[in-house]
C-alpha cells in the first residue's frame, strides 16, 4: 500500500499548524481500489463456500459478515496497525466496499448452492 506524502519529513517545524498529515491522492486512490478489489474478491469466494457448504438464510449472512470483518482486520494488519498513514479515516478500511461486495456474496451464493444442492 502506498502510504502519505513525508516529503520534508527530515526537518522539524515549530508550528502545529506544519504538523497536519498530507496525504497524496493517487496513494489514496490506489488504497482505497485496493480495498474494494479485496472485498469483492472476498464476497465472490465467501459466496462460493457458503453455497457449497449449504448456508441459508441468516447463517450465510452470518458468514458474510464475519468475512467482512476477517477482511478489515486484514487490511489493518496490512497497513502495519497504522492506518492513519494510508487513509484519511477508519471508515474506509471498515466500511468502504461493504454493500457492494455483499450483492457479490449473495450471487454467488445462490449460484453455488443450486448448482451444488439442487442440481
Amino acid at each position: 500500500m502506498a502510504g502519505h506524502n513525508e516529503a520534508g519529513s527530515s526537518e522539524k517545524k515549530p508550528d502545529a499548524v506544519n504538523d497536519v498529515a498530507t496525504f497524496n491522492a493517487e496513494n489514496m486512490q490506489s488504497n482505497i481500489k485496493i480495498i474494494y478489489y479485496s472485498r469483492t474478491f472476498l464476497s465472490i469466494i465467501g459466496g462460493v463456500v457458503a453455497g457449497i457448504l449449504g448456508f441459508t438464510s441468516l447463517t450465510g449472512f452470518i458468514f458474510y459478515f464475519l468475512l467482512m470483518a476477517i477482511t478489515s482486520l486484514g487490511l489493518v494488519a496490512k497497513a502495519g496497525f497504522s492506518v492513519h498513514s494510508y487513509f484519511d479515516s477508519w471508515n474506509r478500511v471498515v466500511l468502504d466496499g461493504f454493500l457492494g461486495g455483499l450483492m457479490s456474496f449473495v450471487l454467488f451464493w445462490t449460484f453455488a448452492y443450486d448448482i451444488v444442492h439442487i442440481f
